[in-house]
């Protein structure tokens, strides 16, 4: 946990308009008061991002969302007594106050309580003497690899944010499931930890994918979460020959599920963990570690085409889209 002197530092700096970094169960979020417009045009101009892309509100346990919400619909008071708090976004029809800078100019509004106890700390004492919340995209460079540790956040953003709360390691490592209920039925906006299985079971009936009309929501960008290093994911029957076809005349690294065979025992070479939710855990430090490394390419092994896989198979795949898109 964060010390009270801490703390007090972040929530000053927040009440004087500034930014703070903080931890949340999933990475970390980049804060700035959600009612305060200037406020959260600085976390636009430090991170890069586009003044259309939304930014999700961070809510402390037991905030009414109504205050945020123009409609609470049955189904998000069952998936909020089901998953909050947790790594769950719910979108939502906005209250009419709510900023247009908040929502990307858009007629609805992400929600979420974060499950971390310095995050809870944190929105419990900034919202003692009025409803409030924090409006926190991760806290990296738009469209980069999300932060894990508070040591990313400052050698990313540095003297952008005025404060940054230690939390020690996000305990999921990837952003919050995004589902939308402003329509007739759910929908499944960006897959998480939280899995579409486990949200139909509560809500009693399946989600579906996103359309075009469809609410812009954090993350959900064809290339997010990319290393500077142009990523490529390879199915593991190819991993080996690819590798070693790639590495002549060029500097690659490898994220695999698998040991290097002895004759690409030269190459950067990292083994994720073969379990979907540990492989989650580490996927942005690991890539962090080899974006690091300058080499020319970041080569990736497939992940299972499994539910268990969906959110990590979202994130590769995401990071990894500039490079195929340049091969098509």
């Amino acid at each position: 946990m964060v010390s009270a002197a801490e703390l007090e530092a972040a929530l000053t700096a927040l009440r004087n308009g500034q930014l703070v970094g903080f931890p949340t169960e999933t990475v970390y979020g980049l804060g700035a008061d959600a009612t305060n417009e200037q406020a959260v045009r600085k976390i636009f101009a430090a991170k890069g991002r586009p003044a259309d892309h939304p930014v999700i509100v961070h809510l402390p346990l037991g905030a009414p969302l109504e205050a945020w919400a123009s409609q609470v619909p049955e189904a998000a008071r069952l998936l909020a007594a089901h998953f909050w708090p947790g790594p769950l976004t719910m979108i939502l029809p906005r209250a009419r106050h709510v900023l247009d800078v908040v929502t990307g100019g858009q007629a609805s509004v992400g929600l979420r309580v974060p499950d971390h106890p310095v995050a809870q700390a944190l929105l419990q004492a900034f919202a003692q003497h009025q409803p409030s919340g924090l409006a926190a995209p991760s806290a990296n460079r738009f469209g980069r690899i999300s932060p894990t540790q508070a040591e990313h956040v400052r050698a990313e953003l540095g003297a952008a944010v005025a404060v940054v709360l230690d939390g020690g390691p996000a305990r999921v490592g990837l952003e919050s499931t995004i589902v939308d209920l402003t329509g007739s039925r759910p929908t499944l906006l960006r897959p998480g930890h939280i899995t579409a299985a486990q949200l139909a079971d509560v809500l009693g009936q399946p989600l579906d994918a996103p359309q075009r009309s469809s609410p812009r929501a954090s993350g959900t960008l064809p290339s997010h979460y990319a290393p500077a290093t142009p990523a490529q994911l390879v199915p593991t029957a190819e991993l080996a020959a690819t590798v070693a076809e790639l590495s002549q005349g060029q500097r690659i690294a490898v994220l695999a599920r698998q040991a290097a065979p002895r004759s690409l025992a030269a190459v950067d070479w990292i083994v994720a963990p073969d379990d979907a939710a540990a492989y989650a855990h580490e996927l942005y430090a690991l890539l962090r570690q080899l974006d690091a490394l300058g080499c020319d390419r970041i080569v990736v092994e497939a992940v299972p085409d499994d539910p268990a896989w969906q959110a990590v198979q979202d994130r590769l795949s995401r990071a990894a889209y500039r490079t195929a898109a340049a091969h098509e």
